[in-house]
């Protein structure tokens, strides 16, 4: 443990430096992936110290004046590099990171906090932790070794179905069987020595994303939100959601506070219509910011109880030639557009988080689209 971080749990504060580059686990081929440590900016607050990619630094007059002009603060004091290193050279500083991994925990310290993120963050760890606690799942065959799976298991499998590794990011590692032979195709993919499972394919275009915090002693349900999809490829979300099903994960959000957990994490859970009404059945856990958490932020400062936060394409590569003018989110009537991760414009995508109605965002975002 670094001195920094052993000082620290000697002095209370509520200051944090910020580093949320995702670089380290997230999957190679994610269009503008280093870019993305600014979509932390305006989940920070002043005091606090955030990690920028030295990329972002050309934009950061631009994305100040954007803030600043809706209200939204922000840390100021800007460390242009994201190595992890920083997290244990700063007295008295919180560390906030994406991914609470071995890397982070070899500058800061939490070994327990460090092993309950481990865990949880296998799909088959998830699973056993269900069947214990009770937490409704779909039908899941997990394997610690993907060479397990023969043409005997295949033959007994329910089709269609989902292959998966049991740990994944980005979607990859996960492949859709329609029946045995492409199912004994998908096994090929893996490393035998892969941990894997076999999942129903859950009958639903309704997901959610429950995000909790553990904030000291307590655990704070922080926002229900709706997942917006193009096939299976996440888009955004929207809140408040059709359903708050808290009760479905809360006893596993319990074992994980009382096991270590720090911080934000978050549950995907599918809305499914079944005979005897609505079930929703938890997919997994993501021990870890997600793309709802840094909206979610946002809105929880600025008071934005209605939102969609989604990602657009845009033919610029820069902040300053875009002009948003009476888009910009208005503090007075509470309606307007947030961009929430703005380094991507080098690469021509943005998140942006549309507040107001649902019919005011459904005209604001034909609005952006025609801007960008």
């Amino acid at each position: 443990m670094s001195v920094a971080a052993e000082l620290f749990y000697c002095l209370p504060t509520d200051r944090h430096i910020v580093n949320h580059d995702i670089m380290h686990c997230t999957a190679d081929g994610v269009l503008g992936n280093h870019l993305y440590s600014g979509r932390a900016l305006g989940f920070s607050n002043p005091g606090d110290i955030i990690q920028l990619h030295p990329d972002l630094e050309p934009l950061w007059d631009d994305i100040a004046a954007h803030y600043r002009r809706i209200g939204l603060t922000h840390a100021g004091d800007v460390i242009w590099h994201v190595n992890r290193a920083s997290l244990g050279e700063h007295i008295g500083y919180q560390p906030s990171v994406f991914y609470f991994g071995p890397n982070e925990c070899l500058y800061w310290g939490d070994s327990q906090w460090l092993e309950t993120v481990e865990y949880i963050n296998s799909k088959n760890h998830f699973m056993r932790l269900a069947a214990e606690l009770g937490v409704d799942v779909p039908l899941t065959r997990c394997f610690d070794r993907v060479a397990d799976i023969g043409p005997d298991i295949a033959a007994e499998t329910v089709y269609p179905c989902y292959l998966k590794a049991a740990v994944s990011v980005s979607g990859v590692g996960i492949y859709r069987c329609q029946n045995v032979q492409e199912l004994l195709a998908a096994v090929q993919r893996f490393d035998p020595a892969t941990p894997v499972q076999i999942q129903e394919e859950v009958v639903t275009d309704t997901f959610l994303n429950l995000q909790y915090e553990v904030v000291g002693r307590d655990l704070i349900r922080l926002q229900s939100s709706q997942q917006i999809l193009d096939g299976t490829v996440h888009q955004g979300n929207r809140a408040p959601a059709d359903h708050e099903p808290w009760d479905v994960v809360e006893p596993m959000a319990q074992w994980l506070k009382h096991q270590g957990m720090k911080g934000v994490f978050a549950f995907d859970v599918a809305v499914v219509q079944g005979a005897e009404g609505l079930r929703f059945p938890a997919i997994e856990c993501n021990p870890r910011f997600n793309g709802a958490s840094y909206p979610t932020a946002i809105a929880h400062k600025l008071g934005i109880s209605e939102w969609t936060a989604t990602t657009f394409d845009t033919r610029h590569r820069d902040l300053a030639s875009i002009d948003l003018s009476d888009l910009e989110y208005d503090p007075a009537t509470g309606e307007g557009a947030i961009v929430v991760n703005w380094g991507t414009v080098l690469v021509g995508k943005l998140v942006i988080l549309m507040a107001g109605s649902r019919a005011y965002r459904e005209a604001l975002q034909l609005e952006l689209q025609a801007v960008l």
